[in-house]
């Protein structure tokens, strides 16, 4: 299955702040940054929330770390192998695909900020990509609909962790 990938740019934390194309988004959850933190490195999770994952695989064993990494499938086939670029326990994840099955993704990272909160935590989720060839072009024009698509992902999360966790 892995044959089928293409190599990306292995960019480092920094390119989350620098990247070409951002999105970044908040949501206030109801629980503690420890089970925030559990939801995240549930592989059975990320399909409940993040509708256009259909499977997680962790292809490292724990513990779970900077240098761990997993195989995302989502749907239209779109395969990304993802290693972690940061690991702070209840604060921050950041990972980015070192390939895709997608020739046109040059670079992709996200990062996941964690602030506790009176009530639960704040997460602020930033994804950034740079895209080659007519995906330049394209990514323009669906830039509304995408953010419109995160912030949808960010309302299932809450959603799936009020339920999980009883909130």
């Amino acid at each position: 299955m892995t044959s089928a990938l293409h190599p990306c740019d292995r960019v480092g934390l920094d390119f989350v702040d620098s990247a070409p194309n951002r999105f970044a988004n908040s949501v206030e959850l109801n629980i503690t940054p420890e089970q925030l933190f559990e939801v995240l490195a549930d592989a059975d999770s990320w399909p409940r929330w993040a509708k256009v994952i259909t499977n997680v695989e962790w292809t490292t064993p724990e513990p779970r770390g900077v240098g761990t990494t997993r195989l995302v499938t989502m749907r239209g086939g779109l395969l990304g192998s993802e290693e972690f670029l940061g690991w702070d326990e209840h604060t921050m994840m950041a990972f980015r695909f070192n390939e895709a099955s997608e020739k046109r993704i040059k670079a992709f990272a996200e990062r996941y900020d964690i602030v506790p909160t009176a009530s639960g935590c704040t997460l602020t989720w930033t994804l950034a990509l740079e895209v080659t060839g007519i995906a330049r072009h394209t990514l323009g024009v669906s830039k509304p609909v995408l953010n419109a698509t995160f912030r949808r992902f960010l309302k299932n999360l809450r959603k799936y962790t009020d339920e999980r966790y009883g909130a």
